[in-house]
């Protein structure tokens, strides 16, 4: 894939097997200049920006290295984020070397443990870097380089995730905007309904489509060795919305225990949808299907009129069948998951962070590389179908490939929104990971209450 050239300022070109792009990056000219990105109407297509190699050459001579990278972005994701690579490959003379699992946060543990960890770590949770950190001392302090990108970069917040005991780590990577309802805009146009503003609004609709003989929502939490994740994120944007953003970070940090009633009383709010046979699960089957769903698929009952929605992140928009166009009057669109009242938005965030296991040079200017804004807009232009964005503010928005993807970017930047990062990631990976995954599903799979799968959780906190 990586063409090799002898200088160091050289023209880079930037191809995505399967997609459609024609995009030009011309390396290594300092003009700051971020492009048009096509008039954001094509985002990466026929886009053309410059990068700065000169970042990298304080790095020495990395010709003819490598360097491996660790991640659960599998495909087709895993397309875009190695064309993204490819500038730095160009850059530099450095292979990266991409190994992908769905598993890679059970196996990192395991290969950390036995000696053999990657280079780099694509980490989907700072709670799995804390562990990484506190329990294998395994990670390592990130490059003065790396902070510096952050610091410019990145809000406070962001650099706090991949912060453990006030040491710093890991830069964010990627972002996600998780509070989004998809839905058919043709469905509702037809059936007369709108989308709704507040959460009574949502009820009040559900039970409509419901009143008719359909089943609103669709709902599933299958995801192999991380099944339960798609159901946490619904019991975080309920906590978010019935409890507020204080009693979210009193219960992520355990100043609340896990079972408190606040807590409990989400779970029951939660319930009041994804409990109800009358309203689940539209063309997938009864509430227990939820828990053997794959949350891959489990919108897709929408596009067959089976459900009318479900509730997913923006990055679901990559899951959609090819040919599904995403758009305002398209086959498939989102709106953002209702709050209390039209004053509050609150809004469920996550991403991820870059953790090394190893500093030799080509590690370290790689870790740069990932941490700036020359990565962020190679990656959203080597993603013209859409389905990505970063909270990074180097990032320019025109080269975002989708009007969706162009709202996520927006109510990232907005500074009115109260975004707060997924509590499961950010949690001890003993429960975040752990039991909350696996007590989740067993709330759908064998009909548990929200008591008794909070006493569950919180008696697996654990206490160190």
């Amino acid at each position: 894939m990586t063409i090799r050239m002898a200088s160091r300022r050289r023209a880079a070109a930037l191809a995505a097997t399967g997609a459609s792009l024609a995009l030009i990056l011309t390396a290594c000219a300092d003009t700051g200049d971020g492009g048009d990105g096509g008039g954001g109407d094509g985002g990466g297509e026929a886009a053309s920006f410059e990068i700065d190699c000169a970042p990298y050459e304080e790095f020495g001579d990395l010709e003819g290295t490598s360097v491996s990278v660790y991640t659960t972005i599998v495909e087709p994701e895993s397309v875009t984020q190695t064309a993204s690579y490819e500038p730095f490959e160009e850059c530099t003379g450095v292979t990266v070397e991409y190994e992908a699992s769905r598993e890679m946060e059970a196996q990192l543990p395991v290969r950390v443990q036995a000696g053999n960890p990657p280079d780099i770590a694509i980490l989907p949770q700072p709670g799995l870097l804390n562990t990484l950190v506190t329990q294998y001392d395994a990670v390592l302090p990130a490059p003065e380089q790396v902070e510096a990108n952050v610091d410019e970069f990145w809000s406070e917040d962001w650099k706090e995730y991949g912060t453990v005991d006030g040491t710093f780590y890991a830069a964010p990577l990627g972002s996600n905007v998780k509070s989004y309802v998809w839905y058919s805009p043709s469905m509702f146009e037809e059936a007369g309904y709108e989308v709704p503003e507040t959460w009574d609004d949502m009820m009040a609709l559900t039970e409509e489509i419901a009143a008719s003989g359909a089943i609103p929502w669709c709902a599933g939490v299958e995801s192999g060795d991380a099944t339960g994740w798609p159901g946490t994120d619904w019991i975080e944007d309920v906590v978010l919305r019935t409890a507020g953003p204080e009693v979210y970070d009193q219960w992520y940090t355990h100043e609340i225990p896990f079972n408190d009633p606040q807590i409990v009383d989400a779970f029951d709010t939660a319930g009041e949808i994804l409990k109800n046979p009358d309203y689940v699960n539209g063309g997938l089957g009864g509430v227990d299907s939820i828990a053997t769903a794959p949350w891959t698929d489990a919108g897709f009952p929408i596009l067959e009129g089976s459900c009318w929605m479900h509730r997913a992140a923006n990055f679901y928009q990559t899951q959609w069948p090819e040919g599904t166009e995403v758009a305002p009057d398209g086959d498939v669109y989102a709106f953002y998951l209702p709050s209390q009242s039209t004053d509050e938005r609150p809004t469920l965030v996550a991403g991820e962070f870059i953790g090394a296991f190893t500093d030799r040079p080509e590690v370290q200017a790689f870790q740069t590389y990932l941490s700036s804004s020359d990565w962020a807009n190679a990656k959203a232009a080597a993603t013209p179908a859409g389905g990505w964005v970063s909270a990074n503010n180097g990032l320019d928005p025109e080269l975002l490939a989708t009007e969706f993807d162009r709202l996520s970017a927006e109510i990232l930047a907005d500074p009115a929104t109260v975004a707060r990062f997924d509590a499961s990631d950010l949690m001890p990976s003993e429960v975040g990971t752990g039991s909350f995954w696996a007590g989740i599903t067993e709330w759908f799979a064998s009909d548990a209450s929200s008591q008794e799968v909070t006493d569950d959780i919180e008696n697996s906190w654990p206490t160190n």
